[in-house]
């Protein structure tokens, strides 16, 4: 049963490292220039577990998008950082993040790789199971995400018709479905009709 759980646990991580990091040369350069800066301004005063604990989560911010709940349960996780409950919170207290933009950058890479719905990306962001934004985070991310969504419903059409040789109508089924991919009629039906392009 640990076992299991652990490989849940990870495979969870990793698909949300994957969905939520972006890292470009610029990005990784200013990473590298706030970090020493971070590091010039150290408190000793403070004990280095809670040093170490808030230079985690400043990572797990600006490289993985996280919002402040996965922050500090990956901090406290017996499957992640394994800090103590007081060095999470320091850390928590002490990070300077942006989750509205934690958000944004987290919900625009489920659009682009995963090709989500407006609303999937809403639910994958608020989820328990998920991101753990709040609702007016999420909201901030889908309202300023870029683009339309047509694009993402036929990319999604054309992996279920590839991947699972499925019906046109069973495709828009699946698009627009509370339980599928949650695409708006007007989106599935630009997906059907675009298909065989």
């Amino acid at each position: 049963m640990k076992k299991g759980l652990k490989v849940f646990l990870t495979a969870a991580i990793v698909l949300s490292a994957v969905a939520c990091s972006t890292t470009s040369d610029e990005e990784t350069k200013d990473k590298d220039t706030k970090e020493k800066v971070v590091e010039t301004k150290e408190d000793t005063t403070v004990p280095k577990e809670y040093r170490n604990a808030l230079h985690k989560a400043e990572n797990y911010s600006k490289m993985m998008h996280m919002s402040k709940q996965r922050i500090y349960d990956q901090l406290t996780s017996e499957y992640g950082e394994k800090f103590d409950a007081e060095a999470a919170q320091y850390a928590i207290d002490n990070l300077n993040a942006n989750y509205n933009e934690n958000a944004l950058k987290c919900g625009e890479n489920y659009k682009k790789t995963m090709h989500m719905s407006k609303a999937r990306i809403y639910d994958q962001l608020t989820s328990e199971n998920g991101e753990k934004f709040t609702p007016e985070e999420a909201q901030y991310a889908i309202d300023n995400i870029k683009g339309d969504y047509l694009e993402a419903a036929l990319k999604s059409a054309k992996n279920y018709q590839e991947t699972m040789s499925m019906s046109k109508d069973a495709i828009y089924d699946q698009l627009t479905s509370e339980y599928g991919e949650k695409f708006t009629a007007e989106e599935a039906q630009y997906a059907i009709d675009n298909l065989d392009d």
